[in-house]
């Protein structure tokens, strides 16, 4: 646990400047793409946040993550041991897009902003499975392009390599652990939970039968999305053109530069919906309740109510937004876990 300690010293670092260092590359609309590559040690680990458009809480906190690891004495552990490469932001369109919710200093976000302004890409159309098949794959967006061509200048494998996501709506924390790893995150298990039972939260749990790749382990954790079920889902639902549009993840690209990486995706939810996975079915009636309420909550702000208004009634209704800062917490908690699991089976 001395690594999720450090928790309060990466948030009372000031977040990097992104327009600090030359990019790795740039966005579709000539936005650029920043990486940073910090420490010595002979343990590299891989970060990178911003995926999803309307998942804003990760950049968050690579950014507090990068300026801290940049402040540290040569002789900090965290340099002396691990090399670092981390990308805070991988998709700087799509925040954009989502600029009129996601406020940069925001506690929490509000739920009335959310419904009304967020964007996310279409399915086909997302950066977490849309790098280059193989390195004479120029098709791929430039963003995956630049962080591919990043990755493999490393000239060796990844030990760890974390996505970090968030939901915009669940119980509570959902970790996702490499499929490879299924029988080997024991030290992952146990640091999240008491980082969980820390805060006060409860996990997020969903049975998806494997749709997507994503295979229950147990309450609160699953196994990760991959993108050859990817196209399966969307074969079986008669869409093969969406199919197509699949590439290989950040985590299968990552483990394909070699070695047996420990690749982990971090889900946290932006408002909390109470009761969601106490009958996993499915479908989870509670789930299936809260949809139809958010879908209601969303043709009001349509037909013109204020967002102040759908926040309160979503409140009266037990939702909550879950803390910015308790976000980036378990976030970080999840990180050091996975560094964790890699020593212990290293000794």
């Amino acid at each position: 646990m001395e690594l999720v300690r450090r928790a309060g010293e990466i948030f009372s670092a000031q977040p990097l400047n992104l327009g600090t260092g030359a990019p790795i590359g740039w966005s579709r609309e000539a936005r650029p793409i920043h990486a940073f590559r910090l420490g010595s040690g002979e343990t590299r680990v891989s970060l990178l946040a911003g995926c999803h458009a309307d998942e804003p809480v990760g950049p968050r906190l690579l950014l507090q993550l990068a300026a801290y690891l940049s402040a540290l004495a040569s002789d900090d552990l965290l340099l002396t041991d691990y090399e670092w490469w981390i990308v805070p932001h991988i998709n700087p369109d799509g925040a954009e897009r989502n600029r009129a919710w996601q406020h940069d200093d925001a506690e929490a976000y509000d739920l009335g902003e959310y419904l009304a302004h967020v964007v996310r890409e279409p399915p086909g159309d997302d950066i977490e499975f849309g790098f280059p098949a193989d390195k004479t794959d120029w098709d791929a967006r430039p963003e995956n392009r630049a962080v591919y061509d990043w990755w493999h200048a490393a000239e060796g494998p990844f030990a760890l390599h974390v996505s970090l996501h968030g939901m915009g709506f669940a119980a509570g924390p959902w970790f996702l652990i490499e499929p490879a790893w299924r029988d080997r995150f024991d030290r992952v298990r146990e640091i999240c939970l008491q980082a969980v039972d820390e805060l006060g939260y409860e996990l997020h749990d969903v049975e998806r039968q494997g749709e997507k790749g994503f295979f229950r382990l147990e309450r609160g954790f699953c196994t990760r999305p991959d993108s050859r079920f990817m196209r399966e889902y969307f074969i079986a639902r008669d869409e093969p053109d969406t199919a197509s549009l699949f590439r290989p993840s950040s985590m299968e690209t990552v483990r394909s530069l070699g070695g047996d990486s420990l690749t982990l995706v971090s889900e946290m939810p932006l408002f909390i919906t109470p009761g969601v996975g106490e009958s996993l079915g499915p479908p989870d009636p509670v789930a299936e309740e809260w949809k139809s309420l958010l879908e209601g909550w969303r043709a009001r702000l349509q037909a013109g109510r204020k967002a102040a208004g759908v926040a309160a009634a979503a409140r009266a209704r037990g939702l909550e937004a879950m803390p910015i800062r308790d976000q980036m917490k378990l976030q970080w908690a999840f990180i050091a876990a996975g560094l964790e699991q890699i020593q212990a089976l290293d000794r």
